[in-house]
């Protein structure tokens, strides 16, 4: 019995050992799987934090480089925006100062505008006087005609031998008489005309008008129109082309009688051609008086000319003897270069001789035309 009992129990014993083996051998298993699994959740983890290590790398590097970016664009939209910013304020300035100058001009513009209607009034006040009218007139033509010619080709209000003074005499070219200007234009009627207000009124300043043309047409042909002293031909200036178009349109036959009368009516634009004209006549008649003077220079020209062609053949003729001298000289050197090439061409023979005294062998040659002796030292 105890027997049973010690052999029960030694079984209980060897199960519980065995149980508690494998038990162990479990906890074993499982502590190893653990480490296993710990290991590759340490190795996952590792890995884990490379790949959070790379990617934050590439996020940083991508970041900056958008960062750089960001900035790069940032930087060109300043400085587009500041040159936008500074080309709108140089256009703003430029546009500022061209509408200064354009203020200016109109400025200058209003001023002129108002000293032209200073002039206008004053220019009324000038012709509503027949002195200051007629001095207005002549002081306009003689400053066209100033203008225009030079000095000494015209001359102002001189005397006529009828005692009679015109307002201006041109000289004329090839010793022709003068030209004869007369600038007292009557504008009494002229003006009454435009100020009338009746029909029967502006008819009756038209004959008055057309009445004063006549006597100071007449005036001028019998004054100024003298006979181998002046023209046959004299102007009459209107200091005015409005008063010129009008008389030639409404005063036919003012027109045709001044020009029966020889006198020619002139605005201020047809004195300034007829003065151009009778400028580019008297260019042509001093061209004329020097051309005696330009043909003696060229025929003392052509003299000089001659003799340099003469002196210039001489020396043709000196340098053509040196020349033929020098191409003598030339032949003579290459005959003498070619003497001396063919007598180094001369072969040396060693002449049976004697032999020199103090061991210098004495060598001789004979040519064409005689022997030749050499004494040849030989030089260690």
């Amino acid at each position: 019995m105890f027997a049973l009992l010690a052999v029960f129990g030694f079984l209980v014993v060897v199960a519980t050992m065995l149980l508690a083996r494998r038990r162990a051998t479990r906890q074993h298993a499982a502590i190893e799987e653990s480490n296993a699994r710990f290991a590759e959740l340490l190795k996952a983890q590792t890995e884990l934090q490379g790949r959070v290590a790379a990617m934050t790398d590439v996020f940083g590097a991508r970041q900056a480089e958008t960062n750089q970016a960001i900035n790069q664009r940032l930087d060109g939209l300043t400085r587009q925006l500041g040159s936008s910013i500074s080309e709108q304020t140089r256009a703003t300035h430029e546009n500022l100062r061209r509408l200064q100058e354009r203020l200016a001009v109109i400025d200058t513009a209003q001023t002129n505008i108002q000293s032209l209607a200073k002039d206008v009034v004053g220019l009324q006040a000038i012709l509503s006087n027949k002195q200051t009218r007629g001095a207005f007139g002549q002081s306009r033509m003689e400053t066209i005609v100033a203008d225009g010619l030079p000095i000494g080709a015209y001359q102002f209000q001189p005397q006529l031998t009828n005692g009679a003074r015109p307002d201006c005499t041109i000289r004329m070219p090839n010793g022709q008489p003068p030209l004869v200007i007369d600038a007292k234009f009557p504008l009494e009627a002229w003006n009454a005309m435009g100020t009338a207000e009746a029909p029967e009124a502006a008819k009756a300043a038209a004959q008055q008008f057309r009445r004063d043309m006549e006597v100071h047409i007449r005036d001028i042909a019998e004054k100024y129109l003298l006979p181998g002293e002046t023209q046959d031909t004299a102007f009459l200036f209107v200091p005015s082309e409005s008063i010129f178009a009008s008389v030639h349109e409404n005063f036919e036959g003012i027109v045709q009688r001044a020009h029966r009368a020889r006198v020619v009516i002139v605005s201020p634009s047809l004195l300034l051609l007829s003065i151009q004209v009778l400028q580019a006549l008297l260019k042509d008649q001093r061209m004329r008086e020097q051309a005696h003077v330009i043909q003696g220079e060229v025929t003392r020209l052509m003299d000089d000319l001659t003799r340099l062609d003469d002196r210039v053949r001489k020396l043709h003729g000196h340098f053509t003897a040196a020349q033929k001298d020098v191409d003598q000289i030339l032949t003579s050197t290459e005959k003498l270069a070619r003497r001396g090439a063919r007598i180094g061409e001369l072969e040396l023979e060693q002449a049976v001789a004697d032999p020199a005294p103090s061991g210098s062998p004495e060598r001789s040659a004979e040519s064409r035309t005689g022997q030749l002796r050499l004494r040849v030292v030989d030089e260690d």
